[in-house]
């Protein structure tokens, strides 16, 4: 073989704009759940609570059972386990066994030969109930303990989070200037474009094998196996792509259940579609939270203590809602933060759908109220807010006040990108009115320490099988939910072997085929499974180089791996291709794999919840918001967002971009339009797509995605998350640049045109009370 190629020429994938492996599912060609249909498959439909809180006296098949083509019904009785993606909280059932305890809370299901008998079949069933007091809001929950919803049914209490660091009294005490603020985050859904969907499936050896939407296979796999009461060696889950997910999916639902334990009764397959309003009703999105928040700072600009409240709304189940709780105060610490903390929350038990873990999760809500509230410091002590936030940053490779290990931190030059990009020296505070300009900041975690449920082994692992054809097949239990994990595996495989991105295979989401993962959640798969593919890889290549070093008659450390071929370093023309290399070492070891694994050093502060929020590595953002703001209407109109991400190291960075721009778009959507209000009756106010309102592309700002590489010694080739930090800073940003336009501030989300006129009109009310009283 012969290459001319300077060294410094045959670089990697690794940085490059690679072609996405996502593009079947914009062309169609990608078989969703939904696509697969199976012989003899039935149709599965729940029957669901149409009350906030009852008990269920009687439960009365009878009348569908008649119907022709109806095959079963089940009921709690049938799957009387509880299960919970926590093991510590495991409240519920996936049919309600004696209380249901929301509008829409699953209460029975049935099998019928087509989808419209199914639905046919449900309005069958029927349901006496009890009706029992119902807290269908926050603000009840707390003031009425006797509703019973918490454990014991002494209070309606989920979970409390009582921490503090340094003496914050006596800091904020000694401040020159205090800001307190109540803030109210009221909550909102994923919205995916894919609802759940399953499909259980017995075979004629006793094998469940169970398709759904999941994020989590593994994870489904396990609660399969103990609620239904099966080995876990008869059973398979496989995830199809997913189409949207966002955290929605990151926990068993009722469905998955209930086609399994359908399929094993009727011994024929059995699927399920949740509807759009099915969807609402499962929910799982944002937790709404009211939020009162107190930040000290001295004359120059130096913050000295913080102090939040917080009550959080939690649905019927607990959900995620542990770690939710201390999210909400944990992860504020980064970027820039006081001397001194104190944080207790909440979160509360309410007859409403269960909240759960949406982007950002748990750690939205709070960030909004302290970025807001450090640009109210900043107007306040005349300080520019940018330069507000440099002097309080916590710097690379030290520890948080609350036990966060930080390691790479590139929040400066996020600051510095996004001061640059927007403009934002010439032209904060200088906008004609109705324009404004507003920063802000966050970090997140890229993996955490603490695993779902508690154990010793790998967190994420992936497999590798090299076959002499010069093809590398990558097995991973890593979730694809559209965020682009295949294509981050097969990059670092191509990048390690020298291989063509076509050469490599990515096999995903299949718990008989694939090494476990976690799933697709905490931002963990660029830095756990892209750490753990990076294992398998280089094992490989040692192989690959040992073989072609002994061909060649050269010291191993003289072989360079490059694009196509293995080289030698000083002299590129001698060398021989990748596909020869391979057969060169299955000749010389025998047939090629390898394994990968990774696991968390010990992390997290020593005290109770000191590992929740920690992770081996943070992600930091800063972004600029311009709005527009129309005094007559109230309209807010984002017209662009600059989004500056440290993402460590943009292994794909067309991938990276897309999450910076897609995190932006989401987080403009909760800041303006988007509210999963349930009434007091317990109805959701708009279950659809017309009345729950979303940013159409007429809608979405000019979102400008400003990488920032701070290459984190841990990180796999220095990277580190940019799926759900790059939301954070959106809504606060908004929020200040609101009243860098206009001079009202908007405590409450969504910023809607009603309540951005009652801001302007209370403050043309005080301006005229201010001028009466002057004359």
């Amino acid at each position: 073989m012969t290459d001319t190629r300077k060294p410094s020429e045959l670089r990697g994938l690794v940085g490059s704009r690679t072609r996405t492996l996502l593009a079947p599912r914009v062309t169609g060609q990608v078989r969703y759940t939904d696509d697969i249909h199976l012989p003899r498959m039935l149709w599965g439909r729940i029957v669901r609570s149409p009350h906030p809180h009852a008990r269920i006296v009687r439960i009365d098949a009878s009348r569908a059972l008649a119907r022709p083509g109806v095959l079963a019904v089940i009921t709690g009785k049938d799957m009387p386990e509880r299960f919970g993606i926590i093991p510590w909280t495991p409240d519920e059932y996936p049919l309600a066994l004696d209380r249901a305890r929301f509008i829409g809370d699953a209460v029975a299901a049935v099998a019928a030969t087509d989808e419209r008998l199914a639905h046919e079949a449900a309005e069958l069933v029927d349901v006496e109930y009890e009706i029992l007091p119902a807290a269908t809001d926050l603000q009840t929950a707390i003031d009425k303990p006797e509703v019973g919803l918490g454990k014991g049914g002494k209070d309606n209490v989920s979970k409390e989070v009582d921490l503090a660091f340094g003496d914050v009294d006596a800091a904020l005490a000694e401040s020159d200037v205090v800001i307190a603020g109540d803030y109210y985050y009221e909550g909102s859904a994923h919205v995916p474009i894919e609802t759940h969907c399953a499909i259980g499936n017995l075979d004629k050896n006793g094998l469940l094998t169970v398709w759904s939407t999941t994020q989590v296979p593994h994870y489904l796999h396990r609660e399969l196996s103990r609620v239904l009461r099966v080995s876990p060696t008869r059973i398979r889950v496989i995830q199809p792509p997913v189409g949207g997910a966002f955290g929605g999916k990151s926990e068993p639902f009722s469905l998955e259940f209930c086609a399994a334990k359908l399929a094993m009764i009727t011994g024929r397959p059995v699927k399920f579609l949740y509807t759009r309003e099915e969807e609402f009703y499962a929910h799982r999105g944002r937790h709404p939270m009211q939020i009162q928040m107190k930040v000290g700072a001295k004359r120059d600009g130096k913050l000295t203590g913080v102090d939040a409240r917080t009550f959080i709304d939690g649905g019927a189940y607990s959900s995620f809602g542990l770690v939710t709780t201390y999210y909400s105060g944990q992860l504020l610490t980064l970027p820039a933060f006081a001397d001194t903390y104190r944080f207790r929350s909440t979160r509360l038990f309410t007859n409403k759908p269960p909240c759960g873990p949406k982007r950002g999760h748990g750690s939205v809500q709070p960030r909004f109220a302290f970025e807001v509230s450090l640009d109210k410091i900043s107007r306040a002590l005349a300080i520019d807010p940018i330069e507000l936030r440099r002097k309080n940053l916590v710097p690379p490779n030290t520890t948080t006040l609350n036990g966060l290990r930080v390691t790479s931190n590139g929040i400066e030059q996020c600051l510095d990108a996004v001061e640059k990009a927007s403009g934002w020296k010439e032209r904060w505070g200088k906008l004609p009115k109705g324009r404004g300009l507003g920063v802000a900041t966050s970090a997140y975690i890229s993996g955490t320490n603490y695993a779902i449920y508690p154990n010793a082994m790998p967190q994420s692992a992936v497999q590798l099988k090299v076959d002499r054809s010069g093809v590398v097949t990558v097995f991973s239990g890593q979730s694809e939910i559209g965020q682009g994990c295949d294509l981050m595996l097969a990059v670092l495989v191509a990048d390690e072997l020298g291989l063509d991105l076509g050469s490599v295979r990515v096999i995903s989401g299949d718990t008989d085929l694939t090494p476990v993962d976690l799933g697709a959640y905490s931002s963990r798969g660029t830095f756990m499974n892209g750490n753990a593919c990076l294992m398998a890889a280089r094992e490989i290549k040692s192989k690959l180089v040992a073989a072609v070093a002994e061909k060649l008659d050269v010291d191993p450390r003289n072989v360079l791996v490059t694009r196509g071929a293995l080289v030698v370093v000083h002299d590129p023309s001698r060398g021989v291709s990748v596909t020869e290399a391979i057969q060169l070492a299955e000749a010389k070891f025998g047939t090629l794999g390898a394994v990968g694994h990774y696991n968390t050093p010990k992390l997290g502060g020593e005290y109770r919840g000191g590992t929740i929020g920690a992770s081996p590595a943070y992600s930091f953002t800063a972004h600029v918001a311009e709005v527009s703001v129309d005094a007559r209407s109230g309209i807010v109109r984002v017209e662009n967002i600059w989004v500056a991400h440290d993402c460590g190291k943009a292994l794909c960075p067309t991938i990276v971009e897309g999450q910076m721009e897609g995190s932006a778009y989401m987080g403009a959507a909760e800041a303006l339009l988007e509210e999963h209000v349930i009434g007091p009756d317990g109805l959701h106010k708009g279950p659809n797509l017309l009345d729950y309102r979303i940013p159409t592309s007429l809608d979405v700002p000019d979102l400008h995605a400003l990488i920032v590489e701070s290459e984190d010694q841990e990180g796999p080739l220095g990277a580190k998350e940019s799926g759900e930090g790059p939301l954070h800073p959106s809504i606060p940003a908004i929020a200040n640049a609101i009243f860098d336009a206009v001079g009202v501030r908007i405590d409450r989300l969504p910023f809607s045109p009603a309540r951005v006129l009652a801001a302007l009109r209370k403050k043309q009310a005080d301006e005229n009370a201010r001028h009466a009283a002057a004359e």
